[in-house]
């Protein structure tokens, strides 16, 4: 057996801050509404000619960059997302393709909000396996191109952004320790698009009735994530050996503060030992997990032996935890 872990992390937001302020100007909403409601405060856009592949892209060269790591060493491209630039072609290859390697196979993932973890899971388990020595795992959406902005229940909660790992051997007694993926799947629209896809493809009809914008069920999600978010947690804990209390810190899906300080209660684990930065990028889907353990690292909190836990979860409706004893 070997050690399995991420030896270089980075991440990418756009430039462009869209402040619960800006969104007052659009919608009936207001600032206050939003942060007691969600904790969030601003969120990032992606400018016009910016899409996942791009965020991605340059989420991976500080991946690269920061586990100094050679991209000619890369094997195997993994990048979950559900919004990718073409419905036909895998926004990992685009990435492939501007990262100027060529002969790797790309593939893309969707677990919507669980997608960088699932993603870890399938990496852990093929370097595992030895099948691939360096994989680039890529967590990347462009949210603000499906969120109806006549709808303030939630185009206030979304936004862009890119986080990016490379998984491989790490040194003994390092790396991902134990991991929880899950799902429990429905037809409800309690998180999807309901028009795009092979069900219903997009026509005049549901282009004018919206359908080709993202809906959610605001109530059911926050049910299932204060349920699944310290149940998926815990479970991965125990498939690492470990308990709470040997966790230095866990970085959750940044989708609501409220969901957060229910975890945190119902697993007796502080809530400041929870890394939040949603009231800066808000709901970021696939990318936000990465972020926040990029900005962490970034900011000098995540030190070489430190336990962490990285859980989600998301549309379909799906769910995830990664333990592991950071390598670096």
């Amino acid at each position: 057996m070997i050690n399995v872990g991420i030896k270089g992390m980075g991440y990418y937001v756009p430039e462009n801050i869209v402040t619960n302020f800006d969104l007052e100007k659009i919608v009936e909403t207001s600032d206050e509404w939003i942060r007691t409601r969600t904790g969030i405060e601003e969120r990032r856009f992606a400018d016009k000619d910016e899409a996942t592949s791009d965020l991605a892209y340059k989420a991976a060269l500080k991946a690269l960059e920061n586990g100094k790591i050679n991209k000619n060493d890369i094997d195997l491209i993994i990048l979950a997302t559900c919004t990718p630039d073409y419905m036909a072609q895998g926004a990992a290859c685009l990435v492939q393709h501007k990262l100027g390697l060529t002969n790797i196979p790309c593939f893309d993932i969707n677990a919507a909000c669980s997608g960088f973890i699932y993603s870890l899971s399938v990496a852990h388990s093929m370097v595992s396996a030895k099948i691939f020595k360096n994989i680039l795992v890529i967590g990347a959406e462009t949210l603000s191109r499906i969120i109806d902005m006549q709808d303030r229940n939630t185009c206030v909660l979304f936004g862009d952004g890119a986080g990016a790992a490379i998984v491989g051997e790490v040194e003994e007694g390092y790396g991902i320790l134990g991991f929880s993926i899950g799902a429990e799947g429905e037809d409800d629209m309690i998180l999807k698009i309901p028009a795009g896809g092979t069900k219903k493809p997009n026509n005049e009809e549901t282009i004018k009735n919206r359908e080709n914008f993202l809906v959610m069920n605001g109530k059911e999600v926050f049910k299932f994530a204060v349920k699944v978010l310290p149940k998926v947690t815990l479970e991965a804990l125990e498939n690492a050996k470990l308990n709470v209390n040997d966790l230095n810190m866990i970085f959750p899906h940044q989708a609501n503060l409220r969901i957060i300080d229910s975890a945190s209660k119902r697993m007796g684990f502080p809530l400041e030992k929870f890394y939040i930065n949603l009231n800066k990028y808000g709901n970021t889907s696939a990318a936000s997990v990465g972020v926040a353990l990029g900005e962490a690292l970034e900011k000098g909190l995540v030190k070489k032996g430190d336990n962490i836990a990285l859980t989600g979860f998301g549309a379909g409706l799906t769910y995830g935890s990664v333990v592991m004893k950071w390598a670096y």
